[in-house]
């Protein structure tokens, strides 16, 4: 399995998110250590129920410990951008 499907995996059995979107963005970091070390460079964008209430900490924390053994040899770094279902609606 690649990394973004273990991540994916991951993080839907861990939070069953409405919405899951995962970039590999490892290409935009050669020789940087992080690449250099074999872990990738990922953007994950999460919409689930169970971050209502909590802040954003919270909800990074809920994403890390999905995925924390993976860390540092196969993710180096994590763009988090964690929503509930109410703050993924469009403004307007």
């Amino acid at each position: 399995m690649d990394r973004v499907e273990e991540i994916r995996s991951r993080l839907q059995q861990a939070l069953t998110p409405e919405s899951l979107d995962i970039v590999d963005d490892s290409h935009k970091h050669v020789g940087h250590a992080g690449a250099r070390g074999g872990g990738g460079h990922f953007s994950v964008t999460i919409v689930a129920e169970g971050f209502t209430g909590r802040s954003m900490v919270e909800r990074h924390r809920m994403i890390y410990a999905a995925v924390r053994d993976l860390m540092p040899a196969e993710i180096h770094a994590l763009a988090i951008r964690a929503l509930t279902p109410v703050e993924s609606l469009p403004q307007g």
